[in-house]
């Protein structure tokens, strides 16, 4: 999966500590991340202009659901990191929404699909 982004070190470093992966590849445009489940890529884009979640301009595009054992201790850790909790949460007692530090929306559940 790639990430545009304005600042392809931060979010791949932000990712990076959330998927306990780490960057292997790193240039002013572009960062890879390898994770135990495959990889994560960050993009600079010109002009980058984050998702408006959950609905808005421009319109979210594809989100990350994480799963976790506890609600509570995987929203510290995801939140210490660099993210922030999501204005709206449709259903926070199942799954959390949370924006990235470039504003890409991911989930944080104990769910499993």
């Amino acid at each position: 999966m790639a990430l545009d982004c304005a600042d392809p070190a931060a979010l791949g470093a932000f990712w990076a500590a959330v998927l306990g992966g780490e960057v292997t590849f790193s240039s002013d445009g572009f960062v890879a991340v390898s994770t135990p489940g495959g990889w994560l890529t960050a993009q600079r884009v010109e002009r980058y202009r984050p998702p408006d979640w959950p609905d808005g301009d421009p319109p979210k595009q594809v989100h990350l659901d994480l799963a976790v054992e506890d609600l509570e201790a995987g929203e510290a850790h995801v939140l210490v990191l660099g993210a922030t909790r999501a204005s709206h949460q449709p259903a926070p007692e199942r799954f959390r929404v949370y924006l990235d530090p470039a504003g890409h929306p991911f989930c944080l559940t104990t769910l499993i699909p």
